[in-house]
Formats: C-alpha cells, structure tokens, sequence
C-alpha cells in the first residue's frame, strides 16, 4: 500500500509538471507590441500639424502620468491661427537669417522695388517722428532755462552761469572761480548757496534726473586739502548734489561725477580757460531715447552752443520780433516782379540741394 501511494503520488506530480505553461513570454510579447501601437498612434497623431488635438493629447498622457509640468498645461489658444489646420512655411536652408537678403528671394523685379519703397518710407517716419520729438524736446529745455533765468535774474546772479543744450540734455554751468568756491576747497561760499537756491526750485519740479559734473582748470598747482583734481572736482560735484538734496530734490534723481581738467569747456590755451573750465556743470538728462537724444543739438540750434541765460520776457520779446519779421517778409514776396521759369528752376535747384 505504501509503495503504491508513492508511485500514485509521484504519477500524480509528475501529470502536474506536464500541464507547465511555456508561452508566458507571448504575455510581455504582447504588453511590448500594445506599447508600440500606441508610440505609433502617438507620432501618427503629431504628424497631423493640429495644434488642438495636440494640446489635447498633451495634456490627457501628463494627467495620465500625474504630472503638473508647465509644458503640457495652459491655454493652446494662441497655437490655433485661425483655423485648426496649420500652415506650414518651407524656409530655405541655405539662407542666413541674419543678413536680410532672404526675404527677397523669388520675387520679381517690380516686388523688390516695392519693398525697397516700403522700406525706406518707413525710415523716413521714423526720421521725421524722432526729430518732431527732439524739437519738442528742445522747446522744454529752453522753457526749463527760461524760468532758471528769471530767478537768476531776479538774484541778480544771471551773468555768472551759462547754458548749453546738448545731446545729454540742459547744461547749466556755474563758473567757480572764487564765487561758489574758494580755491582748493569744496565748500560753497554765500554767493554759490544764492545760485544753486535760485537754480533749485524749478529742478525740483522736474521728472528729469540731474547730474552734476565737477571740472577743475588745466592748471599743474598742488593741491592742499585734496590729493589732485579728480578729488576736488568730485567734492565739489558731492557738495553741490548735497546742496540740492535739502532743497526739494531727491536723492535718487541725483548724481555726481567728477572729470578733474579732462573736459575743458574752451581751449585750454585762451586765457579765460583759467577761469571758466574750473566750473561746475548741472545737467537736466533728457528722457528721449539715444537716436531721438542724438537730434537734440541740431533742433536747439544756437542754443547747442554756450550762451547766457534768457528770460521768460527776452524769449517772448524774441518770438515776437521773428514772428513780424517772417510776416513782412511773406507780405512783400508777391509784388517782386520775376521771371517764373526762372523761380520755377530755381525752386527747383534749391530742393534738389535740400533734399
């Protein structure tokens, strides 16, 4: 009996081990092949160009994989155009992008001209907007010395600080020589405290910043309180913006810089440069931007050069001398008795110089 219970038992395992399945690879055969249906669904659906879809889809697999990252969310709105099919633009590979030479490429004579035209039109408004812009500009400078002036004048102090308008913007000088500072020194004397107190009030008023250059002469002498020039110069640029500071100016519109004798304002071979390179310069920055800045010398016109200050009253007494001077001059151009083709042609040539 016991023999016979261990040969049915080891029949018994031995019909089991017959029954092992050998095909459990067509499983993972299978999970592989599902994985690669859907890659290939995957990639046939972006070679579709349909940005909606696409977003779609982009945003069901992060769901999917539970994952928050920004490239699969927000709105796919702006990827639409304006329909859901895409346009593709073929885009030469042999072109640079970068020299501008490729946007022409294929079209006619008569395009290309056109585009030229449309170029250089575009140009030319942004020429005229930038120098309507500096004119402007320099009609605020000039208001903005005007009313420096007046107080000058009201001071009686107007003859010791010029005014020149640059690409930089309204240049205020202060001649130093012994009136706003001692020699050697960069503290203000009495004099200097009633020009800046009189240039004060209007700069206070303005959004401009301000920045306040330092120049010492071209002189050699030692110095005694300073180690050299650009130390002198840089006190007397700080004591100047210290000055403005307790006076209604803020801190963060102000700047001071010292140049020693590297800007001289005339030939340092003329006499007077003893004298008037040792100054101190107030600049009202102008807020146009570099190319509409580069224009500002030549809308100030004589302004861009060094002259003494103007009041409100000589500037309007000013304006109204040209304004009678252009009206007799248009009232008496028709009673002068000329040959037309002659004015015709020379109308002509002056536009053609002009131009």
């Amino acid at each position: 009996m016991s023999s016979g219970g261990a040969k049915r038992k080891k029949k018994g395992h031995e019909e089991h081990e017959e029954h092992v399945n050998h095909e459990r690879w067509l499983v993972s055969y299978a999970d592989m092949l599902t994985l690669l249906f859907v890659l290939f669904v995957v990639l046939f659906s972006m070679s579709d160009i349909n940005q909606k879809k696409f977003a779609q889809l982009a945003q069901g697999l992060s769901a999917g994989f539970g994952s928050k990252s920004a490239a699969f969310q927000g709105n796919y709105a702006p990827l639409d155009g304006a329909s859901n099919n895409a346009q593709i633009v073929q885009i030469d590979p042999g072109s640079n992008p970068g020299d501008g030479s490729s946007g022409t490429e294929g079209l006619s004579t008569k395009q290309k001209e056109a585009v030229e035209r449309a170029v250089k039109a575009e140009d030319r408004a942004k020429a005229s907007a930038n120098a309507e812009k500096a004119a402007k500009e320099a009609e605020n400078m000039k208001a903005i010395e005007n009313k420096i002036s007046d107080a000058l004048a009201a001071a009686k102090l107007l003859n010791n600080v010029k005014f020149t308008i640059d690409q930089r913007g309204l240049i205020i000088t202060v001649v130093t020589n012994e009136v706003v500072f001692a020699g050697d020194r960069a503290d203000l004397r009495p004099t200097g405290e009633k020009i800046l107190n009189a240039i004060a009030p209007s700069l206070a008023k303005l959004p401009n910043s301000i920045e306040v250059d330092g120049n010492t002469n071209q002189l050699n002498a030692r110095t005694k309180y300073y180690p050299s020039g650009w130390e002198l110069s840089a006190a007397r640029a700080s004591t100047t913006v210290r000055y403005f500071t307790g006076h209604g100016i803020p801190k963060k519109r102000l700047s001071a810089v010292g140049f020693s004798d590297t800007k001289p304002l005339i030939d340092p071979k003329d006499p007077r440069s003893i004298t008037m390179n040792r100054r101190v310069d107030v600049v009202v920055l102008t807020m146009l931007s570099a190319d509409q800045a580069a224009l500002l010398p030549d809308a100030a016109g004589t302004d861009s050069k060094l002259h003494a200050g103007q009041t409100t009253a000589e500037a309007k007494a000013a304006a109204e001398a040209a304004a009678k001077k252009v009206a007799a001059s248009n009232s008496t151009s028709p009673s002068t008795t000329t040959d037309t083709s002659t004015n015709s042609n020379y109308s002509t040539t002056i536009a053609d110089t002009k131009n």
